[in-house]
């Protein structure tokens, strides 16, 4: 086996709070719709939701994503090669991971997540099931440029961004992030990333809203971290759980919503939210074949092949980055 114990570059506070947590936190709930970042969704507690809710019967993302790495082993071999570096942007719990690993070779794994207890776990499983692979976790906001080991800097690299991530971001964020990664990953990288396509809403609403309410748990523990890390005093039980289809921006939304008139304090400030006010926690953009390639190529990123699920409700893409032109 061969891990690394991993680095953190998380900045935190003398009382170990994360500071861009607590700076976005005060801002989006100041803001006349109050709105917080999706990434904050998954410290450790969320990032075990999020994994509950991949087994749910409602959530055919993670099913029709490994349906895909299952069976294209080949085309991910020939069409990526081996001997990549493979860079995953929050590995979460690395369970897809193993079907892209098998399949191409790879010189090392170097997963990135902000979640760095859930994310050291991670990847020693994974190294438990290839040894001799390098593993070199990373504790990060991969938002930013990422500095990533010296290991693996003069290795070809591979970024690795499943399970339509990039979907819970708007379009600027989104083209941001891209070009982030194809900082962080270098000249020659290429990137695999996962989409969700656009679909019957209803089918789409439950995914983000199941007859469990798992999904409901894992946005009310947003509230509930707020509460543990930045000492708050949000009145969880007077807060619901709202996923809904917003056609105008093909995107689901999920939202806090207040079932009276509330007020709080997080960190020191007061806020209030009347009856019926939301917090907007995530979105979560679905995609055509189209406005997935625009958003690639805005972000610096060639599309050049493309496979779906077996009942098209899904898609991976590999892309090259793309070579910087002065001219169209």
């Amino acid at each position: 086996m061969t891990q690394n114990k991993g680095l953190s570059l998380v900045e935190l506070d003398d009382q170990g709070v994360d500071l861009a947590f607590r700076a976005d936190v005060i801002a989006g709930l100041s803001q006349a719709q109050k709105a917080l970042p999706a990434r904050w969704l998954y410290d450790d507690a969320g990032s075990q939701l999020f994994e509950d809710i991949t087994q749910i019967p409602e959530y055919y993302p993670t099913r029709a994503e490994t349906q895909i790495l299952g069976n294209r082993a080949d085309e991910f071999a020939s069409d990526i090669g081996s001997g990549r570096a493979v860079v995953e942007f929050g590995s979460g719990s690395s369970v897809k991971t193993p079907l892209l690993l098998s399949a191409i070779d790879p010189a090392a794994y170097v997963p990135l997540d902000i979640s760095g207890d859930f994310l050291r776990a991670a990847a020693a499983d994974l190294s438990a099931k290839f040894l001799g692979l390098p593993v070199y976790p990373v504790e990060a906001d991969f938002m930013r440029t990422v500095a990533l080991p010296d290991a693996v800097k003069d290795m070809p690299k591979l970024g690795f961004f499943p399970g339509s991530t990039i979907g819970n971001m708007v379009a600027r964020t989104a083209v941001d992030l891209l070009r982030t990664m194809r900082e962080t990953l270098g000249e020659g990288s290429k990137l695999l990333i996962g989409m969700d396509l656009i679909k019957d809403k209803d089918v789409l609403v439950a995914a983000y809203d199941d007859a469990g309410g798992v999904t409901a748990e894992f946005n009310l523990n947003l509230a509930r971290r707020i509460n543990r890390e930045l000492d708050g005093d949000i009145p969880v039980d007077a807060l619901e759980h709202v996923a809904l289809w917003n056609d105008d921006h093909a995107r689901i939304e999920m939202h806090l919503r207040a079932k009276h008139a509330l007020q709080f304090t997080v960190s020191g400030e007061i806020f209030s939210m009347a009856a019926g006010e939301t917090i907007h926690t995530e979105n979560s953009h679905k995609f055509t074949r189209r406005t997935s390639a625009t958003l690639l190529l805005a972000g610096g990123w060639t599309p050049v092949k493309r496979w779906l699920d077996d009942e098209g409700r899904f898609s991976l893409i590999l892309a090259e980055a793309t070579i910087p032109r002065s001219a169209p």
